[in-house]
Parts: C-alpha cells; sequence; structure tokens
C-alpha cells in the first residue's frame, strides 16, 4: 500500500519486532529516522544490520533500551555504539548471513528497504544492494520500501514486485557516494606488486577502497579479465570502456559482472543502470566457495589490519575494539586458494598512520584472526610480495620481515630470533 510519508509507512513496525535494515548505499535513511522518530512508542525492537550509510539516529545513547543494534559488520555509523557497549557484534560469514535469515538463526519480522521505481510491469530493483537483502525481504513478514527514483535499476536477484511491499513511500533523495581519492605513493607501489601478479584472463575480487583502485589503475594493458565479486567501485568502469574486463573468460556467467552490492559515486549508479552486463546477485551464492573456485585464476584481493608473523591475518578488531567484521574475506581467500591457478592475496601498508608496523610479531591482545595461517597464501606490502603458501614458520616471518617497512625490520628479526630459539637464521 502507498502511503504519503516515512512516518506512516514505518507505523507497522511494533515494540519486541526484529527490524533488518538494507546494506550500504541503499540504506533507506528516510525510513531510519522515521522509525527513530517513533522511538517514544517503542521498546525492545532489534536492528539487525551489517554495514550502513547515512545516518544511524538510532545509536545514540538515549535510545539504548529502545533500539538493540546487532551488527554483522560494523560501519562507522554505529562504531561508536559498539566502542562503547551499547550493540552486539555477530560474528560471520558473509555468505552465510542469508542462510541465517532464511533458517530463521536471524528472525526477519520487517525488512526497510530501498528500490528503484517500478517498471510497466510493476517490479521494483534493489539496485546497488542485493546481498542479505534478498533473503530478508524473501522471509521477512513485512516489507516496507522507500521507492527512489535516484536508485538504479539492476539486473539479476534484486527484482521484486510492488505489491510485496506492505507499505511504500515514494521519498527522492541521491545516494550516499564514495568517491575515489588520489592515491598516495604507497598505494600505488602496492597496485604495482598486486597488478604484476594478475594474469591474462583472471577474474578477480576486490571491493572499495585506495588499494583496490591503485590495483585496477595498473591493470590496462592485461587481456579478458573477468570480475566475480562480493562488492565493487568506479575503479571497474574504466577496463570495462577500454575492454579489459569482458569476463569473456569465465567458466561461469561468462560475459557478465557479478557482484552482491556496490558504492561509489553517481557516475558508478548511472553506468550499472539498467546494464545488462552486471548481475547484482543473493550473497549466498556470489560468496559460496563452491562457486569461486570454480572461476579459474581466481584472484582475490583483501586487506588486513595486522599481519603477525606466522600469517595470521587480524581484519576485525584493533585489539579487543570490533572495528569493522569477518565479511566476505574468509570466503575468497578459500575459494580463491582452491581455483585452478588462482591466488588469495592479502594487501596492507606496512606502517600505521602512526608509523607503527603493521607486520607484528604477535597480534595485539584480543586481536581476532579473521583469515589463519593455514589459509593465508600471498601478503603483499609496498615493499614487495611473500609467499607464505607452503612456507614453514620461520621461512614465512623471514618472508614477512622482507615486506616489513625496513624501520622495523631488525626489531622483528629479534622477536622472530627469540620466538624461535635462536634458529631463525638457520
Amino acid at each position: 500500500m502507498k502511503v504519503n510519508s516515512a512516518l506512516e509507512a514505518v507505523s507497522l513496525i511494533k515494540s519486541g519486532h526484529n527490524v533488518y535494515l538494507h546494506t550500504a548505499a541503499a540504506t533507506p535513511v528516510a525510513l531510519v529516522e522515521a522509525m527513530t522518530a517513533r522511538a517514544s512508542e517503542l521498546y525492545n525492537v532489534s536492528i539487525y544490520q551489517m554495514h550502513t550509510e547515512g545516518s544511524a539516529p538510532y545509536a545514540e545513547p538515549e535510545y539504548e533500551d529502545i533500539f538493540k543494534i546487532n551488527s554483522m559488520f560494523i560501519g562507522g555509523n554505529v562504531r561508536k555504539a559498539h566502542k562503547e557497549g551499547r550493540a552486539n557484534f555477530i560474528p560471520c560469514f558473509l555468505s552465510e548471513v542469508p542462510i541465517m535469515i532464511r533458517s530463521g538463526v536471524i528472525p526477519v519480522d520487517v525488512a526497510l528497504i530501498q528500490v528503484s521505481p517500478p517498471d510497466k510491469h510493476g517490479y521494483c530493483s534493489l539496485g546497488v544492494s542485493v546481498d542479505a537483502t534478498k533473503a530478508a525481504v524473501d522471509t521477512a513478514k513485512i516489507v516496507i520500501a522507500q521507492v527512489n527514483p535516484r536508485m538504479p535499476r539492476t539486473h539479476g536477484d534484486g527484482l521484486i514486485h510492488i505489491s510485496k511491499f506492505n507499505r511504500y513511500v515514494e521519498i527522492e533523495a541521491e545516494l550516499p557516494e564514495h568517491p575515489a581519492h588520489e592515491l598516495t605513493d604507497i598505494e600505488k607501489k602496492i597496485g604495482v606488486h598486486i597488478a604484476g601478479m594478475v594474469e591474462d584472463g583472471a577474474t578477480l575480487q576486490l571491493g572499495i577502497g585506495a588499494i583496490p583502485d591503485a590495483v585496477l589503475s595498473c591493470l590496462g594493458s592485461h587481456k579478458n579479465l573477468g570480475v566475480h565479486t562480493e562488492m565493487f567501485s568506479d575503479g571497474v568502469i574504466p577496463l570495462i570502456e577500454q575492454g579489459v574486463i569482458n569476463n569473456k573468460l569465465k567458466t561461469k556467467h561468462k560475459d557478465y559482472l557479478v557482484s552482491g552490492f556496490m558504492i561509489g559515486s553517481r557516475k558508478l549508479y548511472d553506468f550499472v543502470d539498467d546494464n545488462p552486463m552486471i548481475r547484482m546477485l543473493d550473497i549466498q551464492y556470489v560468496n559460496d566457495t563452491a562457486v569461486i573456485r570454480r572461476l579459474p585464476k581466481m584472484t582475490s584481493i583483501n586487506s588486513a589490519i595486522e599481519v603477525d608473523l606466522t600469517g595470521q591475518i587480524c581484519a576485525d578488531s584493533i585489539g579487543t575494539m570490533m572495528y569493522s567484521g569477518v565479511g566476505g574475506q574468509m570466503d575468497f581467500i578459500r575459494g580463491a586458494s582452491l581455483s585452478p591457478g588462482g591466488k588469495p592475496i592479502i594487501a596492507l601498508p606496512a606502517t600505521t598512520s602512526r608509523g607503527e608496523s603493521k607486520i607484528v610479531p604477535l597480534l595485539k591482545p584480543g586481536a581476532g584472526v579473521v583469515t589463519t595461517r593455514a589459509h593465508v597464501h600471498y601478503v603483499v606490502t609496498e615493499f614487495g610480495v611473500a609467499d607464505l603458501y607452503g612456507k614453514s614458520i620461520k621461512q614465512r616471518a623471514k618472508a614477512l620481515i622482507n615486506i616489513a617497512h625496513p624501520n622495523h625490520r631488525e626489531e622483528l628479526s629479534r622477536a622472530a630470533s627469540e620466538r624461535f630459539k635462536g634458529h631463525y637464521f638457520k
């Protein structure tokens, strides 16, 4: 049923409901703000979300007893609430979020979503984020939609007939944008190293941010690349236009770029609008290791907060403080490692902004291991590539010290020598 205001649309939310929020750039900010405006009428409303964009007013301290936040991936707009203990974190692989929703482990009473206007047949699109939202729409008792003409219509799993909506309101608003910034010398060097590892005919998984952009900027002379990724941003557009990314050699979804969600600039949103080359699919499928491993030369590029000398990867926390989440890193690290000719890559600057080494003797107390030492293959910094696959603990330590910042190598060598009982250099 169409209504005239976001406040009227969210009037279906009741105390005790479990509410799922559409992800990333598709977050229906008007509905979220209207829900929060009803705080005095509600109590014990559980919010389930991954990374969302825009304001998150329900995360303010005064609403702690009204809205219970449950994050499967922590975005910047709720990070303070998590740091202060006013929110809950659910560790999980991104590929399993739809499974948890469909099985009822995470029960969804209400799905708040944002969609494109209906076509002549009445079908709207989830647009820039299909991810786990498709599962939430399929299982929710109540679906409330913000219909936005600025939301691109995308092909794939995200088509929903308007009759599925219990309430919808038409609100035009710009989507959140993440324009690329000018690359630093460090980011460029990392991009060059990784680009040198990418083979012609490879299929890529990469996300948003400086390092993926740096890699993509170095791939102009490559041929017949494909993309199968949980998310992507503007960096793929020039390579598609140049014919470098054509998806012709993919064994699954040949000729199509496959993703679960995207975030970037308005140029990206216009590029994907009604573009049949782009298929936005359910993340349970996109991130399924059994699917990923069937793509030859699958090259997965993921980031880390810190790496210890044995190859353990912390990517979700800074010590005991939860910072982000597991996401799809392990889905693709494992899938790429099992792919014929696949290359799972962890990329990070050698130091933090304060000059501290990101390659460390031991992870910080309480730090989470997202990728285990048994799963890691390649670690890349601006100083080179460490190939850890099939290497002993001592060999790994040597390789990682060689790509650490020179200012920290002596200290790391001492730590390794002490840890390995004086036999480090033998």
